[in-house]
């Protein structure tokens, strides 16, 4: 969608082109209501900005949206669709990198009560095991911490795609 439609569309059909980027009500309404942008960078500063910080509410309220790393979601919706392009350096087809990254994230399900989550957009499976492998030595602190940065990442990464100049 462009910019300028965005910036003339309804509040509800605003909100309702935000929300697959990430599901917090919040964001959505901020930036919704934040529109006319001037420029597409000014939007995306402001996405950036309204999603510092999520609460931990919020956090796991997105977190449910998420599916884990090598296992692509098989529903339509766009949301759906973003997730399974974002995870484009995942190939299923590496029994060996698809049978760790199960293993890795049973483990941090285990350790820490939800999904692994990481911006997996341009990063290769051996990437995305790596730093699974090493988040997994990280406290539940530090882990809260980097899944809300995870979040906002792949907030504002969406927007880009979701919105042209």
């Amino acid at each position: 969608m462009k910019l300028a439609e965005f910036n003339r569309a309804d509040p509800a059909a605003a909100q309702a082109i935000l929300r697959p980027c990430i599901d917090v009500s919040r964001w959505v309404e901020a930036v919704a209501g934040a529109r006319p942008y001037a420029d597409r960078d000014g939007l995306l500063a402001f996405a950036a900005k309204a999603a510092s910080p999520f609460t931990p509410a919020e956090v796991e309220a997105a977190m449910a949206h998420h599916p884990r790393i090598g296992e692509r979601p098989t529903a339509a919706g766009t949301e759906a669709s973003m997730s399974r392009s974002e995870q484009a350096g995942v190939d299923p087809a590496d029994t060996a990198v698809a049978d760790a990254l199960a293993r890795g994230n049973r483990e941090y399900e285990d350790k820490f009560g939800r999904v692994f989550l990481i911006r997996a957009a341009g990063r290769s499976a051996q990437d995305i095991l790596a730093a699974l492998d090493q988040r997994l030595t990280n406290s539940a602190e530090e882990e809260d911490r980097i899944v809300a940065q995870q979040l906002r990442e792949i907030a504002v990464l969406r927007l880009e795609g979701v919105i042209s100049e």
